[in-house]
Order: C-alpha cells, then sequence, then structure tokens
C-alpha cells in the first residue's frame, strides 16, 4: 500500500512534466508572430527561432543520457528543471533590450532542459508500477502533455498576443514618454508569463528535491551505436520522426501567419459562431483585441486535436496492425493540407487545424515500429530517435524560406511530402503487429 501511494505521488509529480514540457514548447509558437514584427523578421528568421529550440535535442539528446547516468534520474530531472527556469528569467533582459540573440540563446537552454526532462522522465513513468501497465501510464502522461499544448495557444492570445505591435518604423516615429511607455509595455507582455514559469519551474524543482522517487534501474548497456545505425527499419524511422516533428511544428508555429495571410480575421468577425468562439476564448469583446490574438485562439484546436487523437488512437492500434493506423492518418493528414491549399476562407482553415487531431498517433506509433525486434539496442535506438527531433529545427526554416519565395500555398507541398514519407513507412510496416507505446 506505502509503495501504491508512493508511485501515485511520483505518477503525479512526473506528469506534470509532461504537462509542462508540452505548455512550454508550444507557448514558444506565439512569440514567433510578435518577435517577427518586432524586428523585422523575414518569415525564414522567425523559423529560426524554431531552429534553436528543436536544435538543443540534437545536440544534446546523448549527452544529456550520459549525465543522467552519472548524477541519477531524481537530480537529472531537477538540473532539467532549473536549466528551463534559467531560460524563462533570460527572456526578461531580452524583452528589456530588444535583442533577439538572446531570445534565440534563451530558446537553446530552455529546450535544453527539457531535453533532460525528456530523457528521465519516459524510463521514470515506466518503472512506476507493473510492467504490464507501463503502456498505459505513459499514454496518460503524454496525453496531460497533449493538454499542455492544447492550453498554450491561449494562454499565448491572452498574455502575448493580445495588444498591438508596432513595427521598428512605427517606433521610430514615437518621440520621449510615449516610446518609453510603449517599449515598458512591449517587454512587459513578454516577461510577465515568463517569469511566472520560472517561479512555478522553480517550485516544482524544490518539490521533487524532497520527493521519494524509485531508484532506477541501469540500462543494459550491450548495444552499441554501430550496430543500431545498421539497423534499416530503425534509420527509416529516425527520418519518419524527423519528418513528422519537422512538419507538425511548421504546421503550428506559421498557423498565425497563415491566417493573417488568408485575412481570415475579417471573415471571424463576419462569421456569429466563428465570433463567439473567439470572444468566448479570449474573454473580452472581438473589437477589443489584435488581429493575431483573434487568429491565435484558434490554434489551440490544432493542438487539442492531438489530445483528442491519442486517446482514439489508443484503442485503434489495439484493434488494428500499427503500420496500418499510421499509414491511414497521414493519408488524412496530406488530404486535410490538400483541401487547405486548395480553398480559402474557413474551409481553408479547419481543414488545416484538423490536421493536428492526425498528427497524436505518428509519434508513438513511429517509435514503436522503429524499436520492434531489436532487443538490447533499444536504449541507442531511443537515444538515435530522439535525436531525430531536430527535424522541429530543420523544416520550419525551410517552409518560412518557401513562404517568403512562393506563399504559403506552395510551401504546404513541403509539408505534404513529409507526411507522405511517413505514410510510406507506416504501411511498410504494416504487418508489424507492435503495441502502441507513448
Amino acid at each position: 500500500m506505502n509503495h501504491q501511494k508512493s508511485y501515485r505521488s511520483s505518477f503525479i509529480l512526473l506528469t506534470i512534466l509532461f504537462f509542462l514540457w508540452g505548455f512550454i514548447t508550444v507557448l514558444v509558437d506565439s512569440l514567433i508572430p510578435r518577435l517577427r514584427e518586432l524586428f523585422t523578421l523575414t518569415y525564414f528568421q522567425a523559423g529560426l527561432v524554431q531552429f534553436a529550440f528543436f536544435g538543443a535535442y540534437f545536440v544534446l539528446s546523448i549527452p544529456a543520457s550520459y549525465i543522467l547516468s552519472k548524477i541519477g534520474y531524481k537530480k537529472g530531472i531537477i538540473l532539467g528543471l532549473l536549466t528551463m527556469a534559467l531560460a524563462c528569467l533570460l527572456f526578461y533582459p531580452a524583452a528589456s533590450y530588444r535583442m533577439f540573440g538572446i531570445f534565440m540563446l534563451a530558446y537553446f537552454i530552455l529546450a535544453a532542459g527539457i531535453t533532460v526532462l525528456q530523457v528521465a522522465a519516459n524510463p521514470f513513468v515506466a518503472v512506476l508500477g507493473s510492467e504490464d501497465g507501463a503502456s498505459s501510464r505513459l499514454n496518460l502522461s503524454q496525453a496531460f502533455n497533449s493538454l499542455g499544448t492544447a492550453i498554450a495557444p491561449i494562454v499565448g492570445a491572452w498574455f502575448i498576443l493580445s495588444d498591438t505591435i508596432k513595427t521598428k518604423d512605427e517606433i521610430a516615429e514615437l518621440t520621449g514618454v510615449a516610446k518609453e511607455t510603449y517599449l515598458v509595455s512591449e517587454a512587459s507582455a513578454v516577461q510577465t508569463p515568463f517569469l511566472g514559469l520560472a517561479l512555478f519551474i522553480v517550485l516544482i524543482a524544490v518539490i521533487f528535491l524532497f520527493a521519494k522517487l524509485p531508484k532506477m534501474i541501469s540500462e543494459d548497456d550491450t548495444g552499441t551505436y554501430s550496430a543500431a545505425l545498421k539497423n534499416k527499419n530503425l534509420m527509416l524511422g529516425v527520418l519518419g520522426i524527423f519528418f513528422y516533428v519537422g512538419a507538425e511544428v511548421a504546421i503550428g508555429s506559421y498557423l498565425v501567419n497563415y491566417f493573417m495571410d488568408m485575412n481570415l480575421t475579417e471573415v471571424i468577425k463576419e462569421t456569429g459562431f466563428m465570433k463567439s468562439i473567439a470572444e468566448g476564448i479570449l474573454n473580452s469583446g472581438i473589437t477589443e483585441n489584435d488581429n493575431k490574438a483573434i487568429v491565435g485562439v484558434f490554434v489551440t484546436f490544432y493542438w487539442s486535436g492531438a489530445m483528442i487523437g491519442r486517446f482514439a488512437g489508443a484503442y485503434l492500434t489495439k484493434i488494428m496492425k500499427p503500420g496500418n493506423v499510421l499509414g491511414i492518418f497521414a493519408t488524412i493528414a496530406i488530404l486535410l493540407i490538400v483541401i487547405s491549399i486548395s480553398s480559402t476562407g474557413l474551409i481553408s482553415m479547419w481543414s488545416i487545424l484538423a490536421v493536428g487531431l492526425f498528427n497524436s498517433i505518428m509519434f508513438p506509433t513511429i517509435f514503436a515500429l522503429a524499436i520492434a525486434g531489436i532487443g538490447d539496442l533499444k536504449p541507442k535506438a531511443s537515444g538515435l530517435l530522439c535525436m531525430a527531433i531536430v527535424g522541429g529545427a530543420i523544416i520550419p526554416p525551410l517552409f518560412g524560406f518557401l513562404t517568403d519565395n512562393v506563399g504559403f500555398k506552395s510551401a504546404l507541398l513541403f509539408i505534404v511530402i513529409c507526411y507522405g514519407y511517413i505514410l510510406w513507412y507506416g504501411f511498410k510496416n504494416s504487418k508489424n503487429n507492435v503495441e502502441q507505446i507513448a
């Protein structure tokens, strides 16, 4: 009974971590349209924000595993949390001095902390109870991760995108007190939410400091990276993770700009139920908010779709081959993107938002298919798959570059190619009957 209580409290704490890094990862997206106007960035330069964030996964995944093996998983979690808190504090001077370089450094450090948590939290959840229930626990924790990603766009719309942002030329026209007042309010819009996050993260770190967590069993280190790199299906899975994360982040990062480019603000204002949704989420009249906030609130449907789809996908992979489910979901994602490209207005908007629903099972299913039947190579395979999250650093800037040159509609064909690879990988593994994992 005492063990069950300890496991239950530990599971709750670890699930908070899943929620936390999901929330912060997507909250970063809310800053992209703001930074773009603040620093007059191209879409390609704005995409570099995600490069700094997701590049940390590539650089630090394997070093994080090494650090955890030396200091232990509990201390590793605390280290990851404190690293995240430091990054949140760096947003204060970055906003005060309006220095894009400090913003980029803060993003990288924030991702470094999240990387440590990713490596540490998943195995902890797996050992908190019976081995048979490991998959169920991981799925539940991932559901709360999706909850964090669903809430973040609303918080971003409230605190980061709600006021009107002036360009550099408009700021230059301001003088004296007016200019100083604007700069202070502009900095505060970024500083306040991230200062609050820093305090919350430090509080969680203190709780973990005194929490009694079960000791981790040492990993079987008989496998080698050389052997893992020679496994064809694993490496194809690594590419699958790369394309999936890149495509999902690229869409999520540019949704606000995509909707603004299609002038959807006016469509929302003129459509009764859409206007009601925006006013309900913003908790104010629609005319009182900046246009980016009005379209930004709908981004929550993209990320909340992943949460809903995770529960449905967990059931489907029990009654169908996971590879088939992956292929079907990728096919539907492609069709939805094509509809968005081919249409305008609310049809284009809702079809691209619905892609989030079919993103839901992709990461865990690709992961499961990639490590199926590789025995003691699994620890090394997990490291390689985690490194592939760098797709979120590479693909969004490329998508931004294409958008700068050919526009959003044509650039989305690049994202179709990414999902096309996932479709192929899913059906290629359609005969593999592996259990869905988180």
